[in-house]
């Protein structure tokens, strides 16, 4: 096992908004494994409702420090009600927030905000099935950019798990 260590090391993640049971866990428990706790803990998030959240909120938890990339202005009001208010506190926590500029409600704005984190990240980690993403900007888009980028990828998934 790698400990994640490095100082100055700023980590990305990308996933899933939905997120079948045990993955959660899964990526909780290797992100408890491999990142340091504390100041050396640089988060990236885009704090959508799923993976972004889950990883924005372990990175607070961790003492950490959150950034957050959003794909347009108002992009909380586009969320359920639960992850919201989640969204909310989280922007309230995040020490710098970005938001994607000319960013409106499009999977172009996605796209824009997930290649922006990535390129603010130096590794990416994506809670994702592996399969093609269901719109452009989804989490293979990411992945596939942060990949081209030559930007360090950990996937994290249970095999056989699929979502709905």
């Amino acid at each position: 096992m790698v400990l994640l260590t490095e100082v100055n090391v700023r980590f990305g993640v990308t996933g899933h908004r939905v997120l079948p049971p045990g993955i959660a866990e899964r990526a909780m428990d290797h992100w408890r494994r491999v990142l340091p706790t504390g100041a050396g803990l640089l988060g990236v998030s885009s704090l959508a409702d799923g993976a972004d959240q889950l990883f924005a909120a372990h990175v607070l938890a961790s003492g950490g420090t959150l950034e957050a990339v959003l794909p347009w202005a108002d992009y909380g009001g586009s969320l359920t009600e639960g992850s919201r208010a989640r969204f909310e506190d989280l922007v309230r926590a995040a020490a710098t927030v970005i938001t994607v500029p000319g960013g409106e409600p499009s999977d172009e704005s996605f796209l824009a905000a997930g290649q922006a984190l990535v390129d603010r990240c130096d590794h990416l980690f994506a809670i994702w099935d592996g399969l093609p993403a269901r719109g452009l900007g989804g989490t293979a888009d990411v992945v596939a950019y942060a990949r081209a980028r030559g930007c360090p990828v950990t996937v994290l998934w249970i095999d056989g798990v699929q979502r709905d």
